[in-house]
């Protein structure tokens, strides 16, 4: 299952303290929707204020992005710029 790292953001307050957990998701759209589930609001928060990062590369537009079972993937604050 792909390992899931929240670096920063507010996702353990969502997660109750968890900042690493697997999902069952093969996309990061289905990843969010699979995280929205189990904990309400997270889906949203991912979708809207964090990057993703797939076994070390960046992804943009992500929701079709494939997660392998062995993939690593890092929840990251987007940077906001002016």
């Amino acid at each position: 299952m792909p390992h899931v790292l929240a670096m920063g953001g507010d996702v353990e307050r969502f997660t109750g303290g968890l900042a690493e957990f697997d999902v069952a998701a093969t996309t990061v759209g289905a990843m969010i929707r699979e995280l929205e589930t189990r904990w309400p609001g997270l889906g949203d928060y991912v979708e809207r204020r964090m990057a993703v990062a797939i076994d070390g590369e960046i992804h943009q537009d992500a929701d079709a992005a494939r997660l392998a079972p062995s993939s690593e993937v890092c929840l990251i604050p987007r940077i906001g710029g002016g």
